[in-house]
């Protein structure tokens, strides 16, 4: 019987390393560990692409070498209602959806963490790099130590019943040394590849995922001043900024210089692209955001200055927010914003706070 005082947690296992640390760590704080390992596409039965089952084996190890039950659920038609469908209504408008984000706060820590509060934990964990403090009964979201891995991007929509409720047990250390300690626990994935992507992805290649989804409609790769130059795929399968991938070289007369996506007309559906990298169209000073988020509960002030960034693997710069209301802000940085992209998120920072975030329109 366990003691009345012994907090109970359940980890969300992914069979990374990560959270097979953060439950290790939980267990030898004093807490009744509990894992659970939640699937979050169903995939065909002849899909190989989504690596469930091996990672559903690897948490399954964990818990038997930490001597803890692993509980199982199937989370896939959450996920498919209310992060897949929206991300589908994204590309459908031309733009480029963030579903981590938004599996974040719909699936791991709504979804999960009712389940796991109707199982009677008092905690939710997870092997998220970031970190959580109170402050006068206020729930503050922070950067983690190892700012190479920090993930506080990735979850500004948490709120403070959510906060109030989960426990990051890695905040404070370095990749390394998660892995040292996974290997000296005689874990067998501590050297298992970081995931990287989407999971309803994979490995397979992205346009061909969303081909099966959505239909293709090709149209015009044209210049700024409207010369066309090539087709496209599709406008849902281009991101901005994009080099990659558009098949056309220097031109005669041109400058020789490589092409990046500046724009997409949707109403003409096409794509219009500009040569060079320092192109002015590929650079702004300002962006406008809604569905705003904010940890607290509210935003700071109406008119405030912070740190924002406007995609993860970037450092903060600084910038001023309006609010026009409680949807909506102007971001405006210092220095211009290389290739701002509807659809992706706008997150603020004050020093190591997340303060919380928006969708770029």
């Amino acid at each position: 019987m366990t003691h009345p005082k012994v907090k109970r947690v359940i980890v969300g296992l992914s069979g990374g390393v990560d959270s097979s640390i953060a439950a290790l760590l939980l267990q030898k704080q004093g807490f009744q560990v509990e894992g659970l390992f939640m699937k979050n596409w169903q995939e065909d039965d002849n899909d190989n692409h989504c690596p469930a089952t091996q990672d559903l084996m690897d948490a399954q190890k964990v818990c038997e070498n930490l001597r803890i039950p692993l509980h199982t659920i199937n989370f896939s038609n959450q996920y498919w209602d209310n992060v897949f469908e929206h991300a589908l209504a994204e590309y459908r408008l031309g733009r480029t959806p963030n579903p981590d984000i938004l599996c974040n706060r719909e699936i791991k820590f709504k979804t999960f963490l009712d389940y796991a509060i109707d199982l009677g934990a008092d905690y939710i964990a997870t092997g998220h790099y970031a970190a959580i403090s109170e402050n006068e009964n206020t729930f503050q979201l922070h950067k983690a130590k190892d700012l190479n891995k920090d993930q506080s991007y990735f979850l500004y929509t948490l709120n403070q019943t959510a906060l109030s409720k989960t426990l990051f047990p890695i905040a404070h250390l370095e990749k390394p040394f998660v892995r040292k300690l996974a290997a000296e626990a005689g874990f067998p994935n501590c050297d298992k590849k970081d995931s990287t992507g989407l999971c309803f992805i994979g490995e397979r290649k992205f346009k061909n995922f969303l081909n099966t989804y959505l239909p293709t409609q090709k149209g015009n790769m044209e210049t700024p001043d409207g010369k066309i130059i090539g087709t496209h795929d599709g406008l849902m399968f281009y991101t901005l900024g994009q080099r990659q991938g558009l098949g056309i070289g220097g031109r005669q007369n041109g400058e020789n210089a490589p092409w990046y996506v500046v724009g997409k007309d949707l109403a003409r559906n096409v794509l219009i692209v500009a040569e060079g990298d320092n192109h002015p169209l590929l650079y702004a000073h300002t962006l406008t955001a809604n569905q705003l988020h904010w940890v607290g509960g509210s935003a700071p002030q109406t008119h405030f200055r912070c740190t924002a960034k406007i995609r993860y693997r970037q450092t903060e710069e600084s910038a001023t927010v309006e609010m026009l209301n409680t949807e909506t802000c102007v971001v405006t940085f210092e220095n211009p914003q290389r290739a701002i992209t509807p659809g992706q998120s706008v997150v603020f920072y004050e020093e190591s706070i997340c303060l919380g975030g928006g969708i770029i329109q």
